[in-house]
């Protein structure tokens, strides 16, 4: 899929909807209509073009999934250079960013305890947004894309990141606690 078909598909409200509502959980045409606030009928045609676009997909237990691989790789066939890195303003912690982070994937963790820190806290403030409720499948799949192709599997991660009070876990359901 082009990113220009990406954009024709995203033009249409009741699709960003419906797509929304299965990024934020919902796993059931029941439940998008209930989250995205949709007909029916909206919701059934919404559904039907995202999946035939291959931006949504239905697992073997029938429940509704994004296909974030489908977004990694439009993201890696951009013809948009890279960037150096991350930029904090802050020379060190750009630095130590930039030797750890590379194209919005975390290559490896530092094995020192300071530089570690700044890494998740990076990780933490561009994954997930302060006072968002996140369930853990949402919370795997935006860590995972942090992991692709380094030595860090997402779990892993998430152990950092809760250990480290960047997210609060309770129930099943994650959230980023405000610095």
């Amino acid at each position: 899929m082009a990113t220009d078909q990406l954009f024709r598909l995203f033009a249409e409200q009741n699709r960003v909807r419906a797509f929304a509502a299965v990024a934020l959980g919902a796993e059931t045409t029941e439940q998008v209509a209930e989250v995205a606030g949709l007909t029916p009928k909206g919701t059934a045609l919404a559904l039907l073009k995202l999946r035939e676009q291959g931006v949504l997909k239905t697992m073997d237990d029938g429940e509704l999934r994004v296909d974030y691989d489908l977004f990694r790789n439009l993201a890696r066939e951009s013809e948009e250079p890279a960037e150096e890195g991350p930029v904090t303003g802050d020379e060190h912690t750009d630095m130590i960013l930039r030797t750890f982070v590379q194209g919005g994937r975390l290559i490896r963790l530092p094995a020192q305890w300071t530089r570690k820190q700044v890494v998740l806290q990076h990780i933490a403030e561009q994954t997930f947004a302060p006072g968002v409720e996140y369930p853990e499948r949402t919370v795997n799949e935006k860590l995972r894309a942090w992991c692709d192709e380094g030595e860090v599997d997402h779990v892993t991660l998430r152990r950092y990141l809760v250990d480290l009070h960047h997210l609060r876990r309770g129930d099943g359901i994650y959230q980023r606690v405000e610095a």
